[in-house]
């Protein structure tokens, strides 16, 4: 009996076992050989409702656990502005994190990756210690000389920038990265002017170049509109915020852009042809309305225009409870906001906390027919042709093989590079004939001043470490400008700093001349939207105080816009406009003191007064204090 019930035992586990690797061998969805259309194909059709809805689900990782992403099959997570694993975690800290949810989606019935995206807007700018770009304003004012000498735009760089975010990000083992905006800005009172390289589109369109670095360069005969990721040094990207949303009425954040089709379609829609082109994976959709219609809810333009016209294959993304605020108040409607978002294209939804409300929504949605099964279906191939499409299935799980990248010297010199070339000079001396810069370096005694000149944070400006980012020098590394101009100067030039002195004091001493550097404060989104664009009294005073008391004064202007220089711009002997520069001050202080000399030109058009705009490049009304494209030029110095 016992000899029977061996075998009965073995022939059963014989059977089990061959039944168990012929439904592995018939898996195509984990074959990496098949075609990606194949795979995805394989997947859905073993995927219940619920399964699909957990794919369309982005939420925060403060609200997520393993067992929960195991459980709801959630397909992505992202790290809102702020959101760390703990303050000054390392890179070993966010690769674990990481990696931890990633094993609890692993462990689910299907094994299905998550996707985990982070705002790195201008470089990595969640983490401590990563490298600090300039924000996209002075990438926009970025300049090469081409082979007649002549200065062009530079897309070249912002294609290394994207590279080098690329491989920072990867380092903690996040894949996705929701860059580059590639909004047109057209009125700087909007708080996030400077996350837009230009008034113009056409700097916006060269400027999809980052796209190339960020996710790689697409191979030659790709169909258009296929996302493409080139390998684990590469992230996917996001072109957002579709569209319009640098048009908005006086500037304010979220609000109606009022334009006929003509002018969306000429000002604003042009760069998603080229982020298209260039295979970005995924386009986020814009809180902002176009003549009162809410984007998220404009069917016409997601799925109509961006999905069947433009042939975009990734996936379409909400903003942060984006598709909440269809209604007003926001979430007064969830359900039916959820169906007009959905039904308007919006493939993956950022949820981003109550994700058991948004499953249920759509799950009775569909079951009520409010929602199409070929709509929920049309948006989980998307959404799981880009994860096969990057290998996620493949090398789900990060290492630590890239976290020495972080800060790595190689990418701060190369943003040192692109602070150098965006930098604009405004004025130079009160005649042609009589510039002060480039600054001699060997000067007896000069005098530096500002709420800028020796604060990292501000330099950064929002989105850094923070959501609205901060001020001061314990948020991250890296150089401040005063730090960059003592660097700069001989051994033997004393540099005296005070952020805010008296006229008094800076008459007292004999100083060769005085550096200002002021601006606005740190500020993200709506938390910067500003009618006035008038800087800090305490920084006006800054500037009457030391340019009426030395005989040569130059102020640097930190900020994320043109701000109101009059009456105040005849005291200053040179004016140099170098937006938020980042964590490397040091290319500041390189061109100040004519290491390199100035060639950046306004992305954008720097106004008289605020009741001119918007005013922009072309319009009947055009009167500015400097034009579009404006910006003197120095030649660099062997010797000071």
């Amino acid at each position: 009996m016992a000899r029977f019930s061996n075998a009965l035992v073995g022939f059963l586990f014989l059977c089990l076992s061959t039944l168990a690797l012929a439904q592995t061998e018939d898996m195509k969805y984990k074959d990496p050989a098949e075609p990606v259309i194949v795979r995805v194909w394989d997947l859905m059709r073993r995927m219940t409702l619920e399964e699909k809805i957990g794919q369309m689900v982005q939420i925060d990782r403060t609200a997520a656990t393993a067992e929960i992403m195991k459980n709801y099959s959630i397909g992505s997570l992202l790290s809102g502005g702020g959101s760390v694993p703990r303050p000054q975690a390392t890179a070993r800290d966010w690769v674990d994190m990481v990696n931890d949810y990633q094993n609890g989606s692993l462990s689910s019935r299907l094994g299905i990756p998550m996707i985990y995206g982070i705002d790195a807007v201008h470089g990595h700018n969640n983490v401590y210690k990563a490298t600090i770009f300039p924000h996209n304003i002075g990438l926009g004012c970025t300049r090469q000389k081409d082979q007649q000498n002549n200065l062009d735009l530079d897309p070249e760089l912002v294609k290394r920038i994207g590279a080098a975010t690329a491989l920072e990000v990867r380092a903690t083992g996040i894949q996705y990265a929701f860059a580059p905006c590639i909004a047109v800005c057209r009125d700087p009172r909007w708080g996030r002017c400077y996350e837009s390289y230009s008034e113009d589109h056409k700097v916006v369109q060269e400027m999809t170049e980052i796209i190339s670095g960020l996710q790689g360069e697409i191979p030659s005969g790709s169909p258009l509109g296929v996302p493409y990721v080139g390998g684990k040094t590469k992230v996917a990207a996001c072109a957002k915020h579709f569209v319009g949303d640098g048009g908005t009425i006086r500037g304010i954040d979220e609000n109606n852009t009022v334009i006929d089709a003509q002018g969306l379609f000429d000002i604003h829609m042009p760069a998603y042809y080229n982020a298209i082109s260039k295979g970005v994976s995924t386009v986020m959709v814009s809180y902002s309305s176009w003549n009162g219609k809410k984007m998220h809810a404009n069917r016409e333009l997601v799925t109509g225009f961006l999905k069947n016209i433009l042939k975009f294959r990734g996936f379409v993304i909400s903003d942060w409870q984006g598709v909440d605020r269809i209604t007003d108040p926001p979430h007064a409607n969830y359900s039916h906001s959820l169906e007009v978002g959905i039904n308007a294209g919006i493939d993956m939804v950022m949820v981003p906390y109550n994700y058991t409300e948004f499953i249920d929504s759509v799950v009775e949605s569909v079951k009520n027919n409010r929602i199409s099964m070929s709509r929920i279906d049309d948006a989980v191939f998307r959404i799981l042709r880009v994860k096969f499409m990057m290998g996620l299935f493949e090398n789900p799980l990060a290492d630590y093989s890239l976290v020495d990248q972080i800060g790595n010297q190689e990418h701060r010199d190369l943003a040192r590079e692109a602070v150098r070339k965006s930098l604009v000079l405004l004025k130079n001396g009160k005649s042609a004939d009589e510039p002060v810069l480039p600054l001699p370096k060997n000067a007896s005694k000069i005098f530096v001043a500002g709420s800028h000149a020796n604060n990292l944070g501000n330099q950064c400006g929002g989105w850094t470490i923070d959501w609205q980012g901060l001020g001061g020098n314990n948020r991250t590394a890296g150089t401040t400008i005063l730090s960059g101009i003592l660097n700069a100067v001989d051994g033997g030039t004393e540099v005296v700093y005070s952020e805010n002195p008296d006229a008094e004091y800076v008459k007292s001493d004999n100083f060769s001349y005085g550096i200002v550097v002021v601006g606005e404060p740190p500020y993200a989104e709506f938390g910067g939207d500003n009618q006035n664009l008038t800087l800090p009294e305490q920084s006006l005073n800054t500037i009457k105080n030391v340019c009426g008391a030395v005989d040569k004064c130059v102020v640097v202007v930190v900020s994320g816009r043109p701000v109101v220089l009059e009456p105040y711009l005849s005291e200053m002997d040179a004016l140099v406009a170098a937006w938020l520069p980042g964590t490397e001050g040091q290319g500041v202080a390189d061109v100040l003191f004519g290491d390199y000399g100035f060639t950046g030109k306004l992305s954008r058009t720097w106004f008289k007064s605020v009741d001119q705009l918007p005013m922009n490049v072309g319009d009947a009304h055009y009167d500015p204090l400097f034009p579009f494209g404006f910006g003197l030029e120095t030649r660099p110095t062997t010797s000071s």
